[in-house]
């Protein structure tokens, strides 16, 4: 009662003076707010995002790309490199991806443009043989990131202590057996994974997997869903089940494949939380069978 006595009987130009500063800082605060939620990720590239955004056929950036001869490189078969044009925005994170078993890049190289334009360096890879196991594939990932990082002509383009792995098939194995060896990793996203090995409880990397409800050459019971419940909680980790297809979805567009892709890399590789509303809870819809997630901690 003393304390709002002694307010009331202040004088009126010293009120006056506290209520300016008082304003003052409240305009300041205002201002600073907006601009330190925007640099809450140095990472963050691109406009804020959207649904049509994500599902659009391509992202906000024009992009490049080059070929890259497998007598040039070592550890894997060669491939394509894609990459943002713009010189205005940083460097980008790096994200190399395997094909399945007996297929080439050509086969899912519609993902390349498709995640550089969201602004990554992509190099989707030649394996050295068409029937190169997971374990193959994933050493073959990891020397593709290595040359794109090390010696490539777009690596000023890249921040190196940024990359991902993913694959399809045999390669989404070689994606995890990659995300195993490097732990540094910061996303894998292995896309109707197929591995004799079932149990990945020393993964540590954020993994999304992407099934197909109806593989049936990788089917969902005994390898998506299995690696999925093998990952400790603690790494980060989704699972999406596509609805009614089969092992060879990746090799055509898919919308729901390319907008968690996108948005899990966005997450966890440009540590950009603006990505989060796509996670958790998640998509829904008719093209989804399943959806399951940790949600990502902030």
């Amino acid at each position: 009662m003393s304390s709002a006595t002694t307010t009331r009987t202040r004088p009126l130009a010293g009120r006056v003076a506290r209520l300016a500063l008082a304003a003052t800082l409240s305009a300041t605060a205002a201002v600073a707010a907006p601009a330190a939620a925007q640099a809450a990720s140095p990472y963050e590239r691109g406009p804020n995002p959207t649904v049509a955004l994500l599902e659009a056929s391509r992202g906000p950036f024009a992009t490049s790309s080059q070929s890259v001869s497998s007598w040039s490189v070592t550890g894997f078969g060669g491939g394509v490199i894609y990459y943002p044009t713009t010189t205005s925005e940083g460097t980008f994170g790096a994200v190399a991806i395997s094909p399945g078993y007996t297929a080439s890049w050509s086969s899912i190289s519609w993902l390349g443009p498709r995640l550089a334009s969201h602004g990554f360096v992509v190099i989707g890879i030649e394996t050295n043989s068409r029937f190169d196991q997971p374990d193959s594939r994933g050493r073959q990932l990891l020397a593709a990131l290595d040359y794109l990082t090390e010696r490539s002509s777009v690596r000023g383009r890249i921040d190196a202590s940024r990359q991902a792995v993913a694959g399809h098939s045999m390669g989404g194995g070689g994606s995890l057996e990659a995300a195993s060896s490097r732990p540094s990793l910061q996303a894998a996203v292995p896309l109707a994974p197929w591995n004799l090995d079932k149990s990945w409880s020393e993964l540590r990397v954020p993994t999304l997997i992407i099934g197909g409800e109806s593989d049936s050459v990788a089917s969902v019971s005994s390898h998506s869903i299995p690696f999925y419940n093998s990952i400790p909680a603690s790494a980060e980790k989704a699972y999406l089940e596509l609805n009614g297809a089969s092992h060879f979805f990746p090799q055509t567009t898919n919308t729901p494949t390319a907008r968690q892709m996108v948005a899990w890399l966005k997450r966890f590789v440009d540590d950009d939380t603006r990505y989060e509303q796509f996670l958790c809870p998640g998509p829904t819809g008719s093209a989804i069978e399943e959806y399951r997630n940790t949600c990502p901690s902030s």
